[in-house]
């Protein structure tokens, strides 16, 4: 589905005005056409809406009155041109413009997969619920999940969030909800988490597997990321199991890292946006260096393993990069980016990422844990990561468009 729409300067309510709408196949030269036979009648344009749908169209043209006399004939020309051209008309008198929409703005971005009529019908009555109308509908992408737009207005967007995500776990679907307005677009800093974000693996494991310690590191990891243990100390604990592990094992790991599916994609098409993109972590320098020049991120931060005599120490060096330490880093990181917070985006999945996501303008949980789909502003919880585009507006038609420039 592709939508259009513009507008002219405001009619006064008691101004007659006609709605005239074209519907049928679409082919080129439909909107010319239409607007070639209201011309003959100095008529102003006031709104035009087109919607076009698996090659079927609605064309909606707001326009003044024309002169005395002449509607009949406006009417009989439109409906004769409109069947020359195989299509059909309906042309409906009125007064002014459209009614102007409610305070209160958001867009809510629903993603399923399948994105069920059970899901989209309940979505749709929970808004009208909350007070909201739904202005505008817009598909951003068909796969590899089906993501549409609702553009709504009436009612302000925190008690809609909070109404919406509610019935989002229930039906299956994601919904993220957001204020409508320039500022969506100007987002300009995303910064991500990396392990079980960014990448598909928890790094001290991959570390660990080869120290033979897993399963003692991996019951650590899991309670830390479920907020169970302080993070600090957990860290310290898991390190001191990898004492002695030869420096070389950490090429081992690099190559080991799995990117989540739709990392590229995602990196590729911010930084063609013009975003700047960064890492925080928990995890170590060792890999998340690496993958800032792989990926050409601007910013990267981790904790520092230590090395002495080609060993590792079981230690950590420098200051920890904890909870509130990935906030503080969002926080440096827009100040160089020159990016006030609001138009920050954080993604994270466990609970040490939570100060982060509330500090930014949009924090996103990504197939995270329950207390973190809790306090976002939004949740993924399909395992691609460039689904995360979607909710900046961005459709996968722009994206797939810059990667074929790309290739030429």
């Amino acid at each position: 589905m592709s939508a259009s729409q513009t507008s002219s300067s405001d009619v006064p309510a008691d101004v007659p005005t006609l709605l005239v709408k074209i519907f049928g196949k679409d082919r080129p030269g439909i909107t010319a056409g239409l607007f070639d036979t209201l011309a003959a009648y100095s008529v102003d344009v006031v709104d035009i809406e087109q919607v076009v749908t698996r090659g079927r169209m609605v064309l909606c043209a707001l326009v003044t009155e024309p002169p005395p006399g002449l509607e009949g004939d406006l009417r009989a020309t439109v409906h004769s041109w409109a069947e020359s051209m195989k299509m059909q008309a309906e042309i409906i008198s009125g007064l002014g413009d459209n009614r102007p929409r409610g305070l209160g703005r958001s867009l809510v971005t629903v993603l399923g997969h399948p994105l069920t009529a059970e899901a989209t019908a309940a979505i749709a009555a929970r808004i009208t619920k909350t007070g909201g109308n739904i202005d505008r509908i817009f598909r951003l992408a068909k796969y590899p999940v089906t993501a549409v737009e609702f553009a709504v207005s009436g009612v302000e967007t925190e008690p809609l969030r909070t109404a919406l995500v509610t019935d989002a776990a229930r039906l299956g679907i994601d919904v993220a909800v957001v204020a409508a307005g320039l500022y969506r677009r100007a987002q300009r800093l995303v910064v991500m988490d990396v392990d079980s974000t960014l990448i598909q693996d928890e790094v001290i494991e991959l570390f660990a597997g080869h120290a033979g310690c897993e399963d003692k590191v991996a019951e650590v990891t899991a309670a830390a990321m479920r907020g169970e243990l302080d993070f600090e100390q957990s860290l310290h604990a898991r390190v001191a199991l990898l004492e002695g592990l030869d420096a070389s094992v950490v090429d081992k790991v690099r190559s080991e890292v799995r990117l989540t599916p739709g990392a590229r994609t995602l990196i590729r098409t911010l930084k063609r946006l013009g975003y700047q993109v960064g890492v925080v972590s928990g995890g170590f320098t060792q890999v998340t260096d690496d993958l800032k020049e792989r990926l050409g991120l601007d910013f990267a931060h981790a904790n520092t393993l230590e090395i002495v005599d080609g060993k590792l120490t079981g230690k950590v060096t420098g200051e920890i990069v904890d909870r509130a330490g990935k906030a503080r880093l969002l926080r440096r990181f827009a100040a160089e980016a020159g990016v006030p917070l609001s138009q920050t985006v954080a993604i994270g999945d466990g609970a040490n990422d939570l100060d982060m996501l509330n500090a930014a303008g949009l924090g996103v949980a990504f197939n995270a844990k329950p207390v973190v789909r809790e306090a976002a502003h939004a949740a993924v919880n399909f395992p691609f990561l460039d689904t995360v585009l979607y909710l900046l507006g961005v459709t996968r038609e722009e994206v797939e468009a810059a990667d074929t420039l790309d290739s030429v």
